[in-house]
């Protein structure tokens, strides 16, 4: 059989030049996408140009369009903003504009643009490009180009970014940007809660989003906010009142406090705008509630890029430059984006004219529509928020009799809690009575349940570790006293959200079913852990979180080494034997190197690795950064590799070490973990809701199939339940990691970045993809 992968050893840039610029509003992580263009197109020999300002500095030429070289991007990577500037062009709307910046790009042989801004940008760039040749003739008749260059010149390639805090492009599921400005947002209200629980204060916070409401939406999950107001929903006649009814509810229920969050772009029935003033003074009128507004404004677009943020650029800048090799004269100008969790690539007018097309949606009154050609994404995170905002003094909810325990098992994750809140709620609202269970199967075989109610998870979301309380102890040890548990509190179905503990209890539970009836249930595993080393998702809850304090570590440590310059850091993370965090974790704070368990290393690579740091201290970049996983080798421990370097860089470099330890299970989660908790608790409640009416026969519940014990994980581009029990092939026990992991195809991407020379199999990457044009029902996407 022919191999029919593709290397990128086989995709030559020889000869090409890539121009980059960013254009529109700026957003976190451009820096990122810039630094992973130019060192793309370095490494496959093209000559690459930043353009400064801009589409202005594309028009006015001279200075502001300069070659890169790999040393001028070092550092971009942990600074918001764009590096290379970025402006509003009045000249390049005009036709004059362009034929000016045709002149100065031909001049320096540039036929490939790569465009990181919003849709107006990149409407921008498709223009240009349908236009390049007849500017072309135009400028060989003036005589300011020669027929010849003209020939040679004769077609450009147009790849876009998008850069966009605001989340408003359709076609791709996150834009660059939008994570962080959510990590903003989210820090802004988890310090205001504080000022508003001691006041008993109302807070009215306005988010940007001018035409969409994904900002405003998210960090309303994210933070378990009262009420929420977005152009795409505008709020049914009648909702002063129902909004004050549900805050003096709140109120009575205990809670000290209320957030309302409106996105910028607020509109009620009529088109007409809803205001933060607006608010505040129907709240005051209404209830006498001490009211204060706060409107974050610029703050958002602010601050140094999140985790997810750093490796979405770095993927799609180089997945930009892949699609550039690619592109022949009929290539329409595409945008690579993200679907799920795979980069893709798509028609840049499709997805322009589609996002144009929820505005005019908007403009019509047609809302319901406007909320599905916003993309699955969108519509998820609605459907999720409208199901969690069901309150539980709602009359009108089924009562099902069926009892429900959720419990954490394993090591603590940053989301476990947020995921738990929405289960217990969601659960309620679908009429179970729901019961905690305190310390994991501990707790359990203890009789450490109770019921827990619609107010007792309250402010659960930011909250970090497991509230409920969480230990590694299996059940098969205590198998009968649990079976017990079930039988008192007549348990109908289990939640178990954990790591790979949790994987092996259900396992060990549906191994008692042949013993024991009472774990003939449906059950539903959520995985959560740091290590994200459970078979059946690519992400778990908690690795997003992180991966953030991570990354903050890096910086500040890459901070300390450009003040002493020479010195190399070697940085030792979680993970078990997985070498997740290390290598993504890696990918973002810009790592030389990272060793983990999947990829064996030995005295060879290590002693390259030093050379390559020796090559690099000649450079202008005097500093070094190496992750160690901590098992990714029983004998090449931290403190050998640091010796190891220590000794090797003698007169060239000092080495200094440092194990992050627990600092990585803490914190309050990342807006990430607390809405992907949030989603997936709530979907596996529905699941469970199903399974038990399902499997309700004579009085009871008997579930004894396959599929009646499932882990839920997000696998590419959607959640799917999987049996746990068909997961067990894919799964090592022995070092507790699946058998194949998505995440290692990135690897290369670190290396490459971190100028290495490498095998890279780019037969994954993105075919072009058209637009779906959304369907009724499709409700598997994340």
């Amino acid at each position: 059989m022919t191999d029919s992968r593709k290397f990128i050893e086989n995709l030559s840039g020889a000869g090409k030049s890539i121009g980059v610029l960013t254009s529109g509003g700026d957003a976190q992580g451009m820096n990122a996408a810039v630094r992973a263009v130019v060192r793309m197109g370095i490494y496959v020999g093209a000559k690459v140009y930043f353009v400064h300002e801009g589409y202005q500095g594309m028009v006015d030429g001279g200075d502001n369009i300069k070659e890169a070289s790999w040393e001028s991007v070092s550092s971009m990577l942990q600074v918001g903003g764009t590096v290379i500037g970025s402006a509003r062009c009045k000249d390049f709307r005009t036709h004059e504009g362009r034929l000016r910046a045709a002149l100065n790009l031909v001049q320096r042989g540039i036929t490939n643009l790569c465009v990181i801004g919003g849709d107006g940008s990149l409407t921008g760039a498709n223009l240009f490009r349908e236009e390049w040749s007849g500017l072309l003739d135009e400028l060989v008749q003036s005589g300011q180009i020669t027929e010849e260059a003209s020939q040679t010149h004769s077609t450009l390639h147009i790849v876009g970014m998008v850069g966009s805090i605001d989340n408003d492009f359709c076609g791709t599921d996150m834009t660059i940007g939008t994570d962080s400005a959510l990590h903003r947002i989210i820090e802004v209200v988890d310090a205001i809660m504080t000022t508003a629980q001691s006041h008993q204060r109302t807070f009215v916070l306005e988010v940007m989003g001018r035409h969409c409401g994904y900002l405003a939406l998210v960090s309303a999950l994210a933070c378990g906010a009262d009420w929420v107001l977005i152009p795409e929903m505008p709020p049914k006649d009648g909702w002063e009142e129902q909004m004050c009814h549900k805050l003096s509810e709140n109120r009575a229920d205990k809670k000290r406090l209320n957030i309302i969050i409106v996105a910028e772009g607020a509109i009620d029935h009529n088109n007409k705008p809803i205001t933060t003033d607006l608010i505040k003074d129907l709240v005051v009128r209404c209830l006498g509630f001490d009211t204060r507004v706060t409107i974050l404004g610029h703050v958002q677009r602010g601050g140094t890029p999140s985790a997810f943020d750093r490796i979405l650029a770095s993927r799609m800048g180089v997945e930009a430059v892949l699609a550039l090799l690619e592109a022949s004269p009929g290539t329409p100008a595409c945008v690579v984006s993200l679907c799920g969790n795979q980069a893709v690539r798509v028609p840049l007018m499709e997805c322009v004219q589609m996002t144009q097309e929820v505005q005019k949606a908007m403009d019509e009154k047609r809302f319901a529509e406007a909320v599905k050609l916003r993309g699955r994404s969108f519509e998820n995170n609605l459907n999720t928020y409208k199901l969690l905002s069901h309150h539980k003094i709602d009359t009108e909810l089924p009562n099902s009799s069926f009892n429900v325990a959720v419990l954490n098992v394993g090591a603590p994750a940053a989301g476990m809690n947020a995921a738990v809140r929405s289960a217990i709620r969601v659960g309620i609202t679908e009429g179970h009575t729901m019961f905690a269970v305190s310390d994991g199967f501990e707790g359990f075989y203890k009789g450490q349940i109770k019921e827990i109610k619609w107010g007792d998870v309250g402010g659960w979301t930011g909250q970090g570790g497991s509230l409920l309380g969480t230990k590694r102890t299996l059940p098969a040890k205590h198998i009968g006293k649990i079976a017990e548990q079930m039988s008192i509190h007549n348990i109908n179905a289990l939640l178990v959200i954990g790591g790979f503990e949790a994987f092996e209890s259900l396992l060990q539970l549906v191994d008692a079913r042949s013993s024991y009836e009472e774990f003939c249930v449906p059950m539903c595993m959520l995985p959560a852990t740091i290590s994200n080393n459970v078979a059946g998702t690519d992400f778990s809850i908690g690795a997003d979180t992180s991966l953030n304090a991570i990354v903050e570590t890096c910086d500040r440590i890459k901070q300390s080494a450009s003040g002493t310059k020479r010195r190399v850091f070697i940085i030792e993370t979680m993970g078990g034997y997985c070498g997740y965090l290390a290598t993504v974790g890696g990918l973002a704070a810009g790592a030389d190197a990272a060793y983990i368990y999947e990829e064996p290393f030995d005295i060879r690579d290590l002693q390259s690795n030093v050379e390559h740091l020796t090559e690099k201290m000649k450079t202008s970049i005097q500093r070094g950064l190496v992750l160690r996983n901590e098992n990714c080798s029983e004998n090449y421990t931290t403190d050998f590799i640091y010796q190891l370097y220590t000794e090797e860089g003698k007169g060239v470099f000092d080495c200094r070490k440092n194990v992050l330890g627990h600092m990585q299970q803490g914190g309050a989660p990342s807006p990430f973990d607390r809405n992907f908790g949030t989603k997936i608790a709530a979907k596996a409640m529905q699941w469970i809701s199903k399974k038990l009416k399902e499997f309700y026969r004579e009085g009871r519940v008997f579930a004894n199939t396959e599929d009646s014990a499932c882990l839920l994980g997000m696998r590419r581009r959607a959640l799917v339940f999987q049996p746990v029990v068909q997961l067990k092939d894919e799964t090592d026990f022995v070092h507790r990691i699946p058998k194949e992991q998505w995440w290692l195809r990135l690897r290369p991407l670190m290396k490459i970045l971190a100028k290495y020379k490498t095998s890279y199999d780019v037969s994954d990457a993105g075919q072009l993809e058209h637009i779906v044009r959304p369907r009724a029902k499709d409700s598997s996407a994340i």
